[in-house]
């Protein structure tokens, strides 16, 4: 007997509950799903560029480890130690989690207000000034900003930070039981460390597994703009040789061996002859000679065509 056309879409609906069921309690296999060390090696870096601009010390941003679980294991260590961010994920329809440890936000106001790391580091337990709880906002805004960065190799969605928790019973995105992934990243400065944790639910992405399942041939890390930048300024800095050439004459070994100091030898060149300006022994323009200010100089006329060899020689 085959199903009416209106009992078949709740079939298909019966069969996706089912599946999802099926996927929330297996857990998460991070071996299957290698984009994710890709994205959150990416928010790593960006998150590191983000504050090298704010800092006159040298940071440093890592992954650490990822691990999947259940969601209320992952808060229970960092009960009145940590300081949470709740972002929305617009396009995911969910909420993800971002923490920050004290060791984490005290090494923060240490680096961003200029300390040269000599006096010894703050350890004691006690509430988070108004001024760590506002350098956790700045940096749970960077963060969202390097999420949607990172995260967009496989799903476009804005990250936007709804309020900050520091008492972890109030940072509720789900149920305790369900299962959930967690990266931890590093953060250093002025010798001392810090944790940033990251914690999203798996059913945020379930609907994202064939996307992370892909690898991405010579993909690694994030393209470092202000590097490519140093190493373009530095390269039009370095120092290039040019020669201009007025006239080139071939002689024999002969002819050569009978020259004399003070003997002329004559010129075919007028001062209306191209001169060719050579670079590493490739010619590259062709340029009339001048005066100007009292000095010779070159008008460059024409840029002399370069075939692959010469090019290849040249950058060489």
């Amino acid at each position: 007997m085959q199903p009416s056309p209106t009992e078949a879409p709740a079939i298909r609906r019966g069969a996706s509950e089912i599946r999802a069921r099926i996927q929330d309690a297996a857990g998460l296999s991070l071996d299957r799903l290698p984009m994710l060390q890709l994205i959150f090696d990416r928010l790593a870096t960006g998150c590191g560029d983000a504050l090298k601009h704010r800092v006159a010390s040298t940071i440093f941003y890592a992954l650490s480890g990822v691990t999947s679980g259940r969601f209320g294991d992952f808060l229970d260590g960092y009960d009145n130690n940590a300081v949470v961010g709740i972002f929305h994920a617009t396009g995911w329809d969910g909420h993800i989690l971002v923490g920050l440890d004290r060791d984490f936000i005290f090494t923060m106001v240490e680096v961003l207000f200029g300390s040269d790391g000599s006096e010894p580091p703050v350890d004691e337990e006690r509430a988070f000034s108004a001024i760590e709880l506002r350098v956790a906002q700045m940096v749970f805004e960077q963060v969202g900003k390097a999420l949607e960065t990172s995260f967009g190799l496989v799903s476009q969605t804005a990250f936007r930070l709804e309020r900050t928790e520091t008492r972890m019973e109030f940072a509720i995105i789900g149920r305790h039981s369900n299962n959930a992934l967690q990266a931890k990243f590093l953060f250093q400065g002025l010798s001392r460390s810090g944790e940033m944790f990251l914690v999203i639910p798996q059913a945020l992405l379930n609907p994202l597994r064939a996307s992370l399942a892909k690898v991405l041939t010579g993909e690694s890390t994030a393209r470092d703009p202000r590097w490519s930048q140093q190493i373009a300024v530095q390269v039009q800095k370095a120092e290039v040789t040019l020669r201009a050439v007025l006239e080139e004459r071939h002689l024999t070994l002969g002819e050569i061996a009978g020259l004399k100091v003070g003997q002329v030898i004559g010129l075919d060149a007028t001062p209306t002859t191209r001169i060719k300006l050579e670079g590493n022994d490739r010619p590259l323009f062709w340029a009339h000679a001048g005066q100007a200010q009292g000095a010779y100089v070159l008008r460059i006329d024409e840029v002399i065509a370069q075939d692959k060899d010469n090019l290849h020689g040249l950058a060489g």
